[in-house]
């Protein structure tokens, strides 16, 4: 599986599972584009994969803002004519019930979970279509798929990427755009250790975590980014419109 002479962005690759496919299409063969509200530690993860011999440039990039996101496509696009795959992977997460979710939590969410990736996949699949070709993998989760508990809002935003990503693939399959829905289970990112350690108890916070999925552990970065990678490669031309769930076993019994 590789991606030669591939142009592709990922959003907010800054660290956790973006800094992890950042670094996987790089080694493939991809040009990478490491977009991130992060500039200190995105222009890091850029530099990172320059030093192992990989093409990647820092794009600073609040996918919350539809006028900035119009602009790093016409960048991207006067710099390369075009975008071969597009990862949305920027998200932020909240913990809690109905009745511990307000309404500025369910707009926090839906503004970067939601608007974000509809802001940023507009700004690029109009350059895909023209060209007729393009993948756009947006990362979605298990609570896209399934609910969880304490997990209302978060489980409403990713479902609804999970159905704008149904409705991509539907609209363009004839125009040469695939559109997949990365579902992990818990994934072992810088995001998810911070969480734990506001926990009264982190370790037995861990466990309970790590219990969710049968393996027994939670996945890790770049088992995502490995399969972002088949997505996003030749290999997978026939993957388009669906949930690909990377859960460990999560759903297997429901």
């Amino acid at each position: 599986m590789t991606l030669p002479d591939r142009i592709a962005l990922v959003t907010g690759a800054a660290s956790g599972i973006g800094e992890a496919i950042t670094h996987r299409f790089a080694r493939a063969g991809a040009t990478v584009y490491v977009a991130d509200v992060d500039a200190e530690r995105g222009a890091a993860v850029a530099a990172a994969i320059r030093d192992d011999g990989g093409s990647a440039s820092f794009l600073l990039l609040d996918v919350t803002d539809e006028a900035a996101c119009a602009e790093a496509a016409a960048a991207v696009h006067a710099a390369h004519s075009r975008l071969d795959v597009l990862v949305n992977n920027a998200g932020i997460g909240h913990v809690g019930t109905l009745a511990q979710t307000d309404g500025d939590d369910l707009d926090r969410l839906y503004a970067v979970n939601v608007r974000g990736v509809f802001n940023v996949t507009r700004a690029f699949v109009p350059g895909m279509l023209a060209r007729g070709r393009g993948v756009v993998l947006n990362l979605a989760s298990i609570g896209g798929v399934v609910g969880i508990r304490d997990r209302l809002g978060y489980c409403t935003t990713k479902f609804a990427v999970v159905g704008m990503t149904k409705c991509l693939a539907l609209d363009h399959a004839a125009e040469g755009l695939r559109a997949v829905a990365i579902c992990p289970g818990r994934v072992e990112t810088p995001f998810v250790k911070q969480r734990l350690a506001e926990y009264p108890d982190p370790e037995a916070a861990y466990h309970e975590m790590t219990a969710t999925q049968p393996v027994g552990r939670m996945a890790r970065p770049e088992e995502i980014a490995a399969a972002a990678l088949y997505l996003a490669s030749d290999d997978a031309a026939f993957v388009t419109g669906v949930p690909f769930l990377i859960d460990g076993g999560w759903t297997a019994g429901t």
